[in-house]
């Protein structure tokens, strides 16, 4: 795979993973009231919880789309 190829792909996974971070935080913010409800009856865990829960994966999806994504692109970026 050369590496024009590769810069391609990371961009554009960056891309589609940002935008569903983006589809996720804005699914929990304005439907949090069904979705607590929803995963405390299915889990069995408190709202406290589970808003804590949230905010920790959306922190680590981000993370993650941050150094597996745009790290390497940015990386690849400057090399070319």
């Amino acid at each position: 795979m050369s590496i024009e190829a590769l810069t391609t792909l990371l961009g554009w996974s960056f891309l589609i993973n940002t935008f569903i971070l983006l589809l996720t935080t804005a699914a929990i913010v304005s439907l949090r009231e069904k979705v607590v409800k929803i995963h405390s009856r299915m889990f069995g865990v408190t709202t406290d919880d589970l808003t804590k829960a949230y905010f920790h994966y959306l922190a680590n999806y981000k993370l993650l789309i941050l150094v597996l994504n745009l790290a390497p692109y940015l990386a690849l970026k400057i090399m070319s």
